[in-house]
Order: C-alpha cells, then structure tokens, then sequence
C-alpha cells in the first residue's frame, strides 16, 4: 500500500511539472468549447452580445492556425428554410448575434498574450487585421482571454471557454517532453 501511495505522488508531481514545463503556445493548443462573452462597459454595466448561454467553438492548432465562432442561442430560424430567402430582419438578428473568424495565431509568452492575424470574418472589415488579446486563465480546463478593443469602443470583451472538447473532436496531445508513464505497481 505505501508502495502504491508514494508512486501516485511521484506520479503527481511529474505531472505537476510537465504543465509547469510547458509555454502558453503549447497548452493553448487544442478545440475548446465556447462558455460565454462579457462585455465590461466603462460604467459597470455588463452585456452580453451572444447572450448568456452561446453556442461555440475556438480552435488552435499546433501550426499556429485559429477558427473561432460564436452563435448565440436564440439566434432565429429562416422562416423560408433557405439561407439565401431570409428577410432583413432576421439576417440583422443572425449578424448581431453571431460571429465567425479564422487565421493565424503568435503567443508572447512574456507578455501573456494572443494575437490573432485574421485572414477572414463574418465581419468583413477585420480581414487582414492583427488582434492582441490577453490571456487572463490557462488551465487543462479553462481559457479566459481579454480583446481590450471591443468594436464600438463598450469596454473590453472577455471570452470564458469551458473545458476543451473531447468526444468526436480535435484535442492537443500532450507534448512528448511531457508525457508521464504511470509506474508499473507489483
């Protein structure tokens, strides 16, 4: 039994340190799963432009691409049944509640931030742009970042991701140099 406590403890704190080993570049890779976005205004008051419960999705990519969209939940439904039939009123409904944009992303470690080159968006006029976001949280479980320059200058957005997203999906492996082998136990 005390065998078997003290190769558990060995194998905590291995793994303890290989997360510590690892740079933000390597454990903000994988697909995570889109919990909320809060705006701050200067006042205090908070909104939320995808509602309070959103659907989405943020991927990174070991070679340094990123897709990210946000939908919100009660984005409406085209009466028509076509995408292209949709009236002016719920296309303005779908564009205020939704977002897509994807690119190439660069960490600084130093500075504890995320910049996206975006190459494309639902909203057009960020194409080419190069976003810097700070990274606020970075656990196995938890990614929260900031964009300080939030379009019609409310304040700052802030995006919580949940867990990273396991069945059917893309996850990160471990990186190799941190890879930790259970100890065979008698």
């Amino acid at each position: 039994m005390k065998i078997a406590q003290i190769a558990l403890a060995a194998l905590a704190l291995a793994a303890a340190g290989c997360a510590a080993a690892q740079g933000l570049r390597e454990r903000i890779v994988g697909t995570w799963e889109f919990v909320v976005a809060e705006v701050m205004a200067t006042d205090g008051k908070k909104s939320y432009p995808f509602g309070e419960t959103p659907k989405g999705i943020l991927i990174f990519t070991p070679d340094g691409r990123f897709a990210q969209v946000h939908v919100a939940s009660d984005v409406p439904k085209i009466a028509s049944n076509n995408r292209l039939t949709g009236t002016p009123e719920e296309y303005q409904a779908i564009m205020r509640r939704s977002l897509s944009v994807f690119g190439t992303y660069t960490v600084d470690e130093e500075k504890k931030t995320v910049t996206y080159k975006i190459v494309s968006s639902s909203f057009p006029n960020w194409e080419g742009e190069a976003q810097t976001r700070s990274i606020d949280k970075l656990t196995s479980e938890e990614f929260r970042n900031t964009n300080p320059n939030v379009a019609g200058g409310r304040g700052p957005l802030r995006i919580s991701t949940g867990g990273r997203s396991r069945a059917g999906s893309v996850t990160s492996a471990p990186s190799p140099a941190c890879t930790v082998a259970a100890p065979l136990l008698p």
